[in-house]
C-alpha cells in the first residue's frame, strides 16, 4: 500500500471517530475524551488536506462552514410533502381521535408514540448513499427552502452515515432547535456586541438557519432533533423501529419518546410532560401521537393534508402577571377609539408583550382595569394579547382610574358614540391623521389595490412630505417626487411607481372593499358589485335596494348610504376614476355563474395548492356562497390547506365538515366567467 493510500485510510478513521465523539458530545452529552484530545483530531484532519487539498471532501469536519454566502434562498420541492397535524386541546378531543382509529381499522386497541413537540423550525434532510446530499425546511409543506449550507454547521447532524447505512436514498425529517441554555449565551454575546437580541429561542434559531452566509449559523448554538425516517431501501414496520434506526445511525432523537397504548397511555404521557415542561432544555408547546404501526398509518391515510394518524395534543394558553403602567388610545380607520393597555413588560407563550388591547369602555369598566393594577395577560398563538382579570389581592393602594377623551387624540375633533354602539369615534374622516393614514394602508393593502412595497413607513414619509393626503393622491405621486425623500433610490422609485400604475387594474368589488366603507368588507363589496354592476348604479342606490342584497342589513346599508351621501367620499371616487381605475365590465345581476353553494357558508384557513386564496374565496362568492373569517356552528364547511391554524382546531371541535380543495372545485363545478 502507498503512502496516499495510508493517508486516505487515516482520513477516513479520522472523519468516523469525529463523527462518534460529536454524537457523544451533542446528543449524548457525555464526552468520551477531553476537549484537547478532540481539538488533536480536528487538527490532524486539518493538517492531511492542507498538504492533500483532493482529499477535501463534504463530509469533512472541516467542511461544516465553507463555502461563499448564497445570493438567494432555492426553492426545493419535497418529493413526500411535509404534513401538518391536527389539534386536540383535552381528553375529550382524544377521545375522538382514538375512537375514530379504532373504528376505521377495527382494532380493540391502539399503540401510539408519544413525543414531545418542539417549538423550532421543521426540516427535511437527505442522505444519498451515506451522504448528506441536501436540506430544505417546511415551507408551505409542499416547496421549501435550501438551507444545506446551514444545515451542516450543526454539529449534532453526521455529514456521513456509518458504514452500516443502506445505500439509496434515505430521508430524515426533525426539528432545529435552540437549547434555553444556548440562547440565553447567545443573547448575552449579541448584547455585549451591540447587536439584535432574539425574542425566544424559536425566532433565533429560525433566524440563525436562514441565513445566506454559513459562518453566522455556524456562530449559533443549534440542535437538532429527528422525528421520522423513510429509507429508500430498508424496510420498516413501525415508528419506533425508525427512531431506533435513527439512533443506529447516530442521528439525534428525543429520550423522552415513548410508545403508550389508548388514551389512558396519552393522557399519563402529556401530563408527565406537562408536569416538567419548565424544567426541560427546551422549549415544546404540546405532545404529539402518532399511531405505532406504519402499515396502520398507511390505511388510515390523510385528510386536508394532514395525516389521520397523527394528532398533536397543544398545552393550554400560556398567562402571565404584569403591571399595567399606563393606559391610552389609537384611533382606527374608521374613527373607533381603542384603549390600549401599556405592559410592564412580561413573556407570555415566549414572546415579550408590552401592550394589551382593552377593546373599548364597557369591556375596561367590566374587568375594572385601572393604572397601576397588577393584572393577569394571557396570549394563544398568534392572538393579540388580552388582559383576563385584575388580580385584586396585589392591587396596591396608588391606582388611577383612566377616563375615555372627550376629543380625538389626533385631531382634537369632539368624539361621539352612536346609540346602540359601545365604541366611541372620531368623524373627522380623512381630516383626522390617524384615520387618514390608516385608510391610505388599507386601499394599499393585498385584499384591495394590492400596491407592493406601499408599507407603513413609506406611506408615513408620503403623508409627512404632503405629497399624499387622500388616497387618489398615489396616482399623482411621479418618480422624481420620490427621489427627494429618503429611503428611495431610482430604482426603488421606479418598483413603486409601477406597482402604482399595476394596480389600476381592478376588480369593481375590490375596488368597493378598498374605498374603506364602514361594515363593508370583502363578500358584502362583492355583493354590491354582483347586484348592481357599476359604480355609479352603486353610489346613487337607495336604502331599499341594498336592504334587498342577501346579507347586508339595516346597520350595513345605513353605513354605504351615508358613505355616498358625503359629498368628499364621492368627489374621491371621481378622482379615482379619471386616474385610470378600471375593471372588466360587470354585467347587472350576472354575478353568480351558478348557485351550487347558495346559503353556504365557507372558511378558508392555511395554503391551497392550486388556488390562490383570493381566488378560492372569489370562487365561492361567484358560487353563490359566503366567505366567513371565523368558523361557528353556523359554518356549512372549513376548506384547509396547508399550514391549516386555529380555524381547523375549531371546526372539528364544533363538528363542521372540514375538505380540501379537490372537495371545493368539485362543489362549485365551474369556474368564475
Amino acid at each position: 500500500m502507498n503512502h496516499k493510500n495510508t493517508i486516505e485510510l487515516r482520513l477516513a478513521e479520522l472523519k468516523e471517530l469525529i463523527s462518534q465523539h460529536n454524537y457523544s458530545y451533542y446528543v449524548l452529552d457525555d464526552p468520551t475524551i477531553p476537549d484537547a484530545e478532540f481539538d488533536k483530531l480536528f487538527l490532524e484532519i486539518k493538517t492531511i488536506e492542507e498538504q492533500y487539498s483532493d482529499l477535501i471532501t463534504p463530509d469533512s469536519p472541516t467542511q461544516r462552514v465553507g463555502g461563499q454566502p448564497n445570493k438567494s434562498f432555492k426553492q426545493i420541492t419535497h418529493q413526500r410533502p411535509m404534513l401538518s397535524l391536527g389539534n386536540a386541546f383535552d381528553e375529550a378531543d382524544l377521545n375522538v381521535f382514538d375512537k375514530r382509529i379504532r373504528e376505521e381499522l377495527g382494532a380493540d386497541g391502539i399503540s401510539y408514540i408519544a413525543e414531545p413537540k418542539f417549538d423550532g423550525l421543521a426540516v427535511t434532510i437527505m442522505y444519498v448513499n451515506g451522504e448528506l446530499n441536501l436540506a430544505a425546511t417546511r415551507g408551505d409543506g409542499s416547496v421549501g427552502e435550501d438551507v444545506t449550507h446551514n444545515i451542516k454547521t450543526i454539529k449534532s447532524i453526521p455529514l456521513k452515515l456509518g458504514k452500516t447505512a443502506p445505500q439509496g436514498v434515505i430521508e430524515v425529517r426533525g426539528e432545529v432547535i435552540m437549547l434555553k441554555n444556548d440562547f440565553e449565551d447567545l443573547n448575552k454575546k449579541q448584547l455585549s456586541a451591540s447587536e439584535k437580541v432574539f425574542a425566544n429561542p424559536r425566532n433565533a434559531a429560525a433566524g440563525s438557519l436562514r441565513q445566506l452566509d454559513p459562518s453566522i449559523a455556524a456562530s449559533r448554538p443549534l440542535s437538532f432533533y429527528a422525528y421520522s425516517v423513510f429509507c429508500e431501501n430498508k424496510k420498516l414496520d413501525s415508528q419506533l423501529e425508525g427512531l431506533e434506526f435513527l439512533r443506529q445511525l447516530l442521528i439525534p432523537t428525543s429520550s423522552l419518546t415513548k410508545k403508550v397504548e389508548g388514551v389512558e397511555g396519552m393522557i399519563n404521557f402529556y401530563n408527565a410532560i406537562n408536569n416538567t415542561r419548565d424544567k426541560l432544555p427546551f422549549d415544546i408547546d404540546g405532545v404529539v401521537y402518532k399511531v405505532n404501526s406504519l402499515n396502520m398509518q398507511d390505511e388510515l391515510g390523510y385528510v386536508s393534508r394532514a395525516p389521520r394518524w397523527a394528532i398533536a395534543h397543544k398545552f393550554a394558553a400560556e398567562e402571565a402577571m404584569t403591571t399595567i403602567m399606563g393606559i391610552d388610545v389609537q384611533v382606527g380607520r374608521t374613527g373607533s377609539i381603542t384603549p390600549v393597555a401599556r405592559l410592564k413588560p412580561v413573556v407570555v407563550a415566549g414572546v415579550t408583550v408590552t401592550n394589551a388591547t382593552l377593546h373599548n369602555e364597557d369591556e375596561l369598566r367590566r374587568k375594572d382595569i385601572h393604572i397601576g393594577d397588577f393584572v393577569m395577560v394571557r396570549r394563544a398563538g398568534d392572538v393579540v394579547p388580552e388582559v383576563i382579570k385584575v388580580v385584586y389581592e396585589k392591587r396596591p393602594e396608588l391606582i388611577k382610574r383612566f377616563e375615555m377623551p372627550t376629543s380625538c387624540p389626533e385631531c382634537s375633533n369632539i368624539l361621539t358614540k352612536e346609540e346602540g354602539e359601545a365604541v366611541l369615534r372620531c368623524n373627522a374622516g380623512m381630516l383626522c391623521p390617524a384615520q387618514r393614514k390608516q385608510s391610505i394602508m388599507h386601499f394599499a393593502s393585498r385584499k384591495a389595490m394590492d400596491i407592493d412595497g406601499l408599507g407603513e413607513k413609506i406611506i408615513d414619509q408620503l403623508i409627512e412630505s404632503g405629497l399624499v393626503m387622500s388616497v387618489s393622491d398615489l396616482y399623482k405621486i411621479q418618480e422624481d417626487d420620490l427621489l427627494k425623500l429618503d429611503r428611495f433610490a431610482k430604482k426603488s422609485a421606479e418598483n413603486l411607481i409601477a406597482s402604482i400604475e399595476k394596480s389600476k387594474k381592478t376588480t369593481l368589488g375590490k375596488f368597493i372593499y378598498a374605498l374603506g366603507i364602514r361594515n363593508v368588507g370583502e363578500a358584502t363589496a362583492y355583493d354590491l358589485a354582483k347586484q348592481f354592476g357599476s359604480m355609479d348604479k352603486i353610489m346613487n342606490a337607495n336604502r331599499e335596494s341594498l336592504l334587498n342584497i342577501h346579507d347586508i342589513g339595516p346597520t350595513v346599508a345605513t353605513s354605504i348610504e351615508k358613505y355616498f351621501h358625503t359629498e368628499t367620499n364621492r368627489q374621491q371616487v371621481s378622482i379615482l376614476l379619471d386616474e385610470g381605475l378600471q375593471w372588466e365590465p360587470v354585467e347587472e345581476g350576472a354575478g353568480i355563474v351558478s348557485n351550487e353553494l347558495d346559503g353556504l357558508t365557507f372558511v378558508l384557513t392555511g395554503s391551497l395548492s392550486n388556488l390562490k386564496r383570493d381566488e378560492a374565496k372569489d370562487l365561492i362568492l361567484a358560487c353563490g356562497g359566503t366567505v366567513s373569517g371565523s368558523v361557528s356552528k353556523k359554518t356549512h364547511y372549513v376548506v384547509a390547506g396547508l399550514d391549516a391554524g386555529s380555524k381547523l382546531d375549531k371546526a372539528n371541535a364544533l363538528g363542521v365538515e372540514v375538505i380540501g380543495e379537490d372537495k371545493l372545485l368539485q362543489l362549485t363545478k365551474k369556474r368564475l366567467i
